[in-house]
């Protein structure tokens, strides 16, 4: 089993839920994750009975993404992904608002599913937008771009949702959001932090160069529970 965290970012989800965002947790037993149409992360177990109760909540054949898992959870679960991050905190990088960036909210769903759809930026469900504020670029009434803020630990904002539509790259819209959102959060006292797959060389070099550096190296892992565990929990 992984270590107990020590910190809201060595497991932010588990901060999140107990703290900002306890308003978009579903619990069962020690388990608590983000309701599903909010966010698949679900905090990291620390224990067989944690488990145990991560099976009863999320039910058979349903997977969960803990943002910081153990590599070899215990028989049966399954891995049905597995991908090694970066976790980056931005300390250093004040932010800067942007007037051009219009602020995104339910009525804009749809638009945001569909840029998601275009670019693949990760998980995002028909109500990550109330995880926090999102900021976009419209151009003849299509979002082109956007960024906003997903886990909330206390005294921390992740940015995310960072995306931009294929014919518009290159123009530094990324990075104009990035900022933006990361001046929002900056105003409230707190700090911006984001994750990115490792992989992802491009996105970890914008973010150094913007300020952002690297803290921790969390893996990614998709779990899910066969029907028959969840039967017997």
């Amino acid at each position: 089993m992984a270590p107990a965290a020590t910190g809201p970012l060595d497991d932010p989800v588990r901060a999140a839920l107990l703290g900002p965002h306890a308003h978009l947790a579903q619990r069962h037993g020690n388990a608590v994750r983000y309701q599903p149409d909010v966010s698949p992360f679900l905090a990291e177990p620390h224990s067989v009975a944690e488990w145990d109760d991560v099976a009863a909540l999320v039910g058979d054949g349903r997977s969960v993404i803990p943002a910081f898992a153990p590599l070899d959870p215990p028989d049966p679960l399954e891995i049905g992904m597995f991908l090694p991050g970066v976790q980056m905190v931005g300390d250093a990088v004040p932010g800067r608002p942007d007037p051009d960036a219009v602020r995104l909210g339910p009525d804009d769903v749809p638009a945001m599913l569909a840029l998601v759809a275009r670019t693949r930026p990760g998980p995002f469900g028909s109500r990550t937008v109330e995880m926090g504020t999102y900021l976009g670029f419209v151009e003849d009434g299509v979002l082109i771009a956007m960024a906003g803020e997903r886990l909330h630990p206390p005294g921390y904002t992740e940015i995310s949702a960072v995306c931009t539509d294929a014919a518009h790259r290159g123009r530094g819209l990324a990075t104009r959001l990035v900022l933006a959102v990361a001046a929002g959060i900056r105003a409230r006292g707190e700090v911006p932090f984001l994750h990115a797959a490792a992989d992802n060389t491009t996105a970890i070099r914008l973010y150094e160069h913007l300020g952002f550096r690297l803290r921790a190296r969390p893996d990614f892992v998709a779990l899910t529970v066969p029907s028959d565990v969840a039967a017997r929990t």
